[in-house]
């Protein structure tokens, strides 16, 4: 075990092949394009770390770096507490290759002391612990939480897809779920969503999911309504949301929410499912690249073409899996990384375990999104469909 006498003889070994800079020194270098990291624990940092650095705990700093920071070039500022762990840290970064590496003398405490910019955390201890592991994660950290708290996200239905991508996106820390359906659960449906128990066969599917959300992060406020989507209400359930999840068993639901996510500007992550093969895509018509709905079906297709899950089956497994994919482009979206599925078909068959991608474009002819195209109302969309099928 080291004594005392180690430690110090370790650090002063560390001070002299390591340069430490004042705080303030640090700000001007930070604001020179230095990367400034706080290597303190996540609890730690919640009382306030230096404005504009990255959180990474020290123990994973080795594990993480690479992907917070590839360049080696780039100078590198490390900070703790005191000044004692930033040695260590930044000695190994000098051993991973950064060329440029320097500690804060001193620490957030004399960060803090001489009065430099500070950021409180936003975390109080029980988001610091529920949200752990994904704080850990340099593209989400504390303001990508903050992120996924301030977002509002509408399910379209509470069954097959909306069950597992409701609760993802509770346990993920969404700050408010708004739960569309109008049907009660039913023991057939509980093969496949999950959401529900055999104690709630008769419930509100919505009342059903709240209590499960609840029990599993009671920090996510849900919003229920318990309705069935039509032309009357469509921008009514959706307007005030940043992004919606399709969990539609039917078309004439699907192509007014549609319609809707495209007069409202909403992305539509949409969802569907079939015997033992599914789909996902991303609809996002803030971006003048991304298709809708209708590029990909125009018209509805006849209920012997496209049987639902009562009609046709369906694999108890196959919602969870295409809802649980739903979940991870909505979480995309609203932390602005990765590459969501806009233009893109991710087609799943489960039998042959096999993902397949195909190119969606936006086709300039859509009656949905095309040049030609003319919105003439909800009732003229819900009639549409109506009489196709």
């Amino acid at each position: 075990m080291p004594t005392p006498t180690d430690c110090a003889a370790l650090l002063a070994e560390l001070r002299a092949s390591i340069p430490e800079i004042p705080p303030a020194e640090a700000l001007a270098h930070q604001s020179r394009g230095a990367l400034l990291i706080d290597v303190r624990e996540d609890g730690e940092r919640a009382a306030g770390t230096p404005a504009g650095a990255l959180g990474l705990s020290r123990g994973f700093l080795e594990l993480r770096i690479a992907q917070a920071e590839p360049d080696r070039a780039r100078t590198i500022l490390t900070v703790c507490g005191s000044g004692m762990r930033s040695l260590l840290a930044a000695e190994a970064l000098l051993r991973l290759g950064y060329r440029d590496v320097r500690s804060v003398a001193g620490g957030f405490e004399r960060w803090k002391g001489e009065g430099l910019p500070v950021v409180t955390g936003t975390l109080d201890a029980d988001a610091a612990e529920r949200y752990a592991r994904q704080l850990r994660l340099p593209q989400v950290g504390e303001a990508g939480q903050a992120k996924l708290a301030a977002a509002n996200v509408v399910l379209l239905g509470a069954g097959g897809l909306g069950a597992p991508a409701a609760l993802y996106l509770a346990a993920a820390g969404v700050g408010q779920l708004t739960l569309i359906d109008d049907d009660r659960v039913e023991r057939s449906n509980l093969h496949r969503q999950v959401i529900h128990a055999d104690a709630r066969v008769g419930m509100a599917k919505t009342e059903s999911a709240r209590l499960a959300l609840n029990a599993l992060n009671p920090r996510v406020r849900i919003e229920l309504h318990n309705e069935r989507l039509c032309a009357d209400n469509v921008e009514r359930l959706l307007a005030g949301h940043d992004l919606v999840i399709d969990g539609a068993d039917n078309f004439s639901a699907r192509y007014l929410l549609a319609a809707a996510t495209r007069q409202l500007q909403l992305p539509m992550v949409y969802g569907a499912v079939e015997r033992f093969s599914g789909q996902v895509s991303v609809f996002d018509p803030r971006r003048d690249d991304s298709p809708c709905y209708r590029c990909l079906f125009p018209e509805p297709p006849s209920a012997a073409e496209a049987p639902n899950c009562s009609e046709a089956g369906v694999l108890g497994v196959l919602p969870g899996i295409v809802g649980l994919l739903q979940a991870s482009e909505a979480l995309k979206l609203i932390l602005g990384i990765g590459e969501p599925l806009v233009g893109r078909l991710l087609s799943f068959d489960a039998l042959g375990m096999r993902f397949r991608e195909t190119r969606l474009p936006r086709d300039p002819a859509c009656p949905g999104c095309g040049a030609a195209a003319r919105f003439s109302g909800y009732e003229d969309v819900a009639a549409f469909c109506s009489a196709a099928g």
